[in-house]
């Protein structure tokens, strides 16, 4: 769809929204569960933290080998990958409340799920929606002016809007535009409804792997994303903190979330607090940022970008695990990374990372690598930047890409993270996340 469809859609949407709990006076939280904790329906408890390490780096370079082929074509197509997902967050759906897991993406623009009757449907591990049995469903009509001003959705035999969305990597969703009641158990137990939200209800859909998830919940800067519709009832924010992942972490308690804060309560504040603009560029699904360098120890590498040195040469995504960079510009941090570990070079059992290093002692200090942002500078400490994979082989989390620059989640952990969609900015703050 394109972006004045959304708008479109955004507009009747907002109109249709009522007041919601007094509870968002003073924002609210909700657990994010990492794919690999025990708590997550996708976890595999006879995988070892080393296969969870592997499983994650291929994702990250399946979506940017997805997002290249696309580059290559003139075809539009939305870059979600939602096989790619790390993060999934558990909510309800409709009156009485069915609850479900979806894939939390700020590189998407749109919530759905599957729905009953699937005509043809991925092989969900945990139930469906069936619209039928909610008495606060609604199909949009095909009359309506909001459907007859989407210039790219159908209608269906039952005159209802349509919408379709095909992914990068052919990974489809198909079916009908709906308004919904959307309902989050907030971390203090109290559920928070959000009545007459926009929704895809998807009836045709594929996905490229196995998943638990109902789709994708998206947190992108898109008009129809899920912080979009919520709009000022959160004062255009949200914010999380990534804990160190259990992939790296050999302290961190299994039962441990991390958290996604709205409104008041994804506010930061005080000292060390960094912000940088961001930058409105199509796709306007992602948060584009401008990065400007990289430090690793004292030696500063200039970041170009795909972009050439213009402003947003980078997003931030809490999908992909892996920081992805420009061929030019990984081979320029990785020098610099090589020049200061002094430690033995291995090769990548998997063939997934480009540089490791064979490390015998937990000791060993990896060097601090800094991101300078436009008016922010970023420190990366190295439990995110150099990971284990193997027994006695560390690699660093950045890799070569032939596509546009990410920030993965890898590189934000123990980092409070803050978007605020009125100030334009992404703020920064060092943070023990297994404290908040």
């Amino acid at each position: 769809m394109s972006t004045s469809v959304f708008l479109t859609l955004l507009f009747f949407s907002l109109c249709f929204m009522v007041s919601f709990s007094h509870a968002l006076n003073n924002g609210f939280s909700v657990e994010l569960i990492h794919r690999d904790s025990p708590k997550s329906p996708l976890y595999q408890p006879t995988e070892n933290k080393y296969q969870r390490v592997v499983n994650a780096a291929r994702r990250s370079i399946k979506f940017a080998n997805h997002f290249y082929k696309d580059s290559l074509t003139n075809t539009p197509k939305s870059t979600v990958i939602p096989g790619k997902g790390e993060y999934l967050m558990s909510y309800s759906v409709g009156t009485p409340p069915f609850r479900l897991y979806g894939i939390v993406d700020t590189g998407s623009d749109i919530v759905w799920l599957q729905c009953e009757p699937c005509k043809k449907c991925y092989n969900q591990t945990t139930p469906i929606f069936n619209p039928s049995k909610s008495s606060s469903y609604k199909n949009i009509p095909c009359l309506s002016k909001l459907c007859q001003s989407v210039r790219d959705s159908p209608c269906s035999d039952q005159n209802s809007c349509q919408y379709s969305i095909t992914y990068g990597d052919n990974s489809h969703s198909q079916g009908d535009l709906s308004f919904e009641t959307l309902t989050l158990e907030t971390t203090t137990g109290r559920p928070i409804s959000f009545p007459k939200s926009v929704i895809g209800c998807g009836t045709y859909n594929t996905m490229s792997v196995k998943t638990a998830s109902s789709g994708i919940i998206g947190l992108g800067y898109g008009p129809l994303s899920f912080i979009t519709q919520l709009g000022s009832s959160i004062d255009g924010k949200f914010s999380y903190c990534l804990l160190p992942s259990l992939l790296v972490s050999k302290t961190l308690e299994s039962n441990m979330t991390s958290k996604l804060n709205f409104g008041d309560a994804a506010v930061i504040s005080g000292d060390c607090v960094v912000s940088t603009p961001i930058v409105q560029k199509n796709p306007l699904v992602f948060y584009y940022l401008t990065l400007e360098a990289f430090s690793v120890g004292n030696k500063r590498v200039e970041f170009r970008g795909s972009s050439n040195g213009d402003e947003g040469n980078i997003f931030i995504d809490s999908g992909t695990t892996l920081t992805l960079l420009p061929s030019n510009d990984y081979a320029n941090l990785e020098s610099a990374v090589v020049e200061s570990v002094k430690l033995e070079r291995v090769d990548d059992p998997n063939q997934d990372f480009n540089l490791c290093y064979s490390v015998t002692s937990d000791e060993y200090d990896f060097p601090l690598i800094t991101a300078h942002f436009k008016g922010a500078d970023v420190k990366l400490h190295p439990i995110s930047t150099f990971v284990p994979i193997a027994d006695d082989i560390v690699c660093l989390t950045f890799i070569s890409s032939k596509t546009d620059s990410v920030l993965g989640n890898l590189a934000q952990q123990n980092l409070l993270i803050g978007y605020d969609l009125k100030q334009k900015t992404v703020s920064f703050k060092p943070m023990d996340c297994t404290k908040v």
